[in-house]
């Protein structure tokens, strides 16, 4: 089964429908925005940007960027998401292309038999693409978890390119919530929709890594918050905390 959904027919099959249900909801869904001319500037006066936003919204996560983000000026390469290495994220890697955008594969936590999955080979493309003035989408709580807990991985980019991090918030309501580890939001065409841009997170804000890897998790679980309230989206709790942060995919 795994083979199958690897093959390349399968996966640019799939990657097609994900791309059309990211644009029907993209298009049909009525949005609400909040946050967005403070997200402009932070977009257009950093050198390297970094957008965070949380697993469980990848299906919505291209409507701030085709809306939004991809007419603003500053950026002088292109933009690009850091997507694992797992069999679920050929097909989102193949979805994204219909937008225009990269994928960079690879995921510290994708680990088999104590093996780097393309951990550091995906830190050292993502720090040349944001050096270079591109932007970077990543999921600070995925691949596996914990629930809208942030790792490690989008602060170590940041310091090494000296990049702001932008928390990127969606809802939908209705929307279906699966029983995976991230309560993966499927969202509805013609519902409600709310994007909020939290409060920019800069290399300034804290002394350590773990500390702005805090004021990281905080800033987006307030900006969901804010972006459940906005369109009456039901509330899901973020997962306890690990012992040990969570690695970035």
């Amino acid at each position: 089964m795994k083979a199958f959904f690897r093959s390349t027919p399968v996966a640019a099959s799939l990657g097609a429908i994900i791309w059309a249900y990211m644009a029907l909801c993209g298009r049909t869904i009525r949005w609400r925005v909040e946050g967005l001319e403070s997200a402009r500037a932070s977009w257009t006066s950093n050198n390297a940007i970094i957008v965070a936003a949380w697993h469980s919204t990848i299906l919505t996560l291209p409507t701030g960027w085709t809306k939004f983000m991809r007419k603003w000026p500053g950026r002088s390469a292109p933009s690009a998401m850091l997507i694992s290495l797992s069999d679920d994220g050929e097909p989102v890697a193949r979805a994204i292309q219909h937008l225009g955008l990269q994928s960079i594969r690879g995921s510290k936590a994708n680990k088999r038999k104590g093996k780097d999955k393309g951990g550091g080979a995906a830190i050292a493309t993502a720090t040349k693409l944001l050096k270079s003035g591109g932007a970077l989408c990543i999921t600070p709580d995925g691949p596996r978890g914990p629930r809208q807990r942030a790792g490690l991985g989008p602060i170590l980019i940041a310091k090494r390119a000296k990049a702001a991090i932008l928390p990127y918030a969606l809802a939908t309501s209705p929307s279906w919530r699966l029983k995976t580890w991230d309560r993966f939001q499927l969202p509805l065409p013609f519902a409600r929709g709310a994007i909020v841009f939290g409060e920019t997170v800069t290399l300034a804000d804290n002394p350590s890594p773990e500390a702005m890897r805090l004021l990281l998790e905080q800033r987006l679980n307030k900006a969901t918050c804010d972006a459940e309230a906005l369109c009456g989206a039901r509330h899901i709790q973020p997962a306890p905390p690990a012992s040990k942060p969570a690695d970035a995919a």
